[in-house]
């Protein structure tokens, strides 16, 4: 049975300059990255990924290609599947079944705002769909609407959703997940990582692995292995990068746009998103240089 422990990159889709189509050669380098730093996995086609300006035939290829990609590094692939159309979400979550992810992401419906019972019916359909285990994604910050404690209690029952990225920012929730359920518990912010271990939390679906899987990795085996001093020392490392880059934009121009300045991507995003100002870029920079990673003489 596969377990989700660790640190899991949420993946930026890299695109060419001008966005018109994916580079897979980039994808395959930012993988390669991924696996000398030794994340547990990786999460293609979610938020961080530009998922909603994705096609359906990209986002296919792109999963697909992460699948191919990952098996002989020995990464878990968590596949983005969700969406605010349940077929469409059952329609993503087998081809992710078919093509060999390990698990699939899938956000809370966003825009439709259901009512807790909707929300459970959603995500029953999906488990009932496949074998594939579903990671829950609970993000209101994006979605307007997010899964309580109880209705996540209720789904746990399923046995094919068997983990959650809790991205509420609420260490409460976090605590009734851990004493209510046996889903394994991720946190979906960065500078949650380690107070979310703190209350049952066993990793993390990172966006700032991206630019330092190995540190994000080492902060995840730390607490895994009951040495908190350690962790507090990478939490301490990371936090500054951690909140600068996802408080500076919206997710994923922030780190795409450090990826960019260290001649590791484009840092081209799809409208409706847009690059940051030469302020925020000048920011980033900052942070790049006090967390002693230096930029690339490229022209962003």
């Amino acid at each position: 049975m596969t377990t989700f422990q660790g640190a899991y990159t949420a993946l930026i889709t890299p695109f060419v300059a001008d966005g018109s189509k994916v580079d897979f050669d980039r994808l395959a380098q930012n993988m390669e990255q991924q696996a000398a730093g030794g994340v547990s996995g990786v999460v293609p086609c979610g938020t961080t990924g530009e998922s909603p300006t994705l096609s359906d035939q990209e986002h296919r290829a792109l999963v697909e290609k992460v699948v191919e990609l990952a098996k002989p590094r020995g990464l878990t692939v968590i596949a983005g599947a969700g969406s605010n159309d349940t077929n469409y979400a059952i329609h993503l979550h087998r081809f992710s079944h078919a093509v060999g992810a390990d698990a699939a992401l899938h956000v809370t419906p966003y825009y439709n705002k259901p009512s807790q019972e909707g929300l459970y019916q959603h995500f029953m359909a999906i488990a009932d769909s496949c074998d594939l285990p579903i990671v829950l994604y609970n993000i209101p910050g994006r979605t307007t609407v997010a899964l309580t404690g109880d209705t996540i209690h209720r789904l746990s029952a399923h046995p094919n959703i068997r983990a959650i990225k809790e991205a509420t920012g609420s260490l409460d929730l976090a605590s009734e997940i851990n004493l209510r359920t046996d889903l394994q518990l991720l946190s979906g912010d960065d500078s949650l990582t380690l107070p979310i271990a703190s209350v049952g939390g066993v990793g993390v679906i990172s966006v700032v692995s991206n630019l330092v899987p190995e540190r994000v990795a080492a902060l995840c085996e730390a607490f895994l292995n009951n040495d908190w001093p350690a962790a507090q020392e990478f939490h301490r490392e990371l936090f500054a990068l951690s909140r600068g880059l996802l408080g500076l934009a919206v997710n994923p121009v922030p780190i795409k746009t450090a990826l960019a300045l260290l001649g590791r991507d484009t840092g081209t995003v799809r409208l409706p998103l847009c690059s940051p100002d030469d302020d925020v870029r000048q920011s980033i920079k900052k942070l790049l240089a006090a967390g002693n990673l230096q930029s690339a003489k490229v022209p962003v």
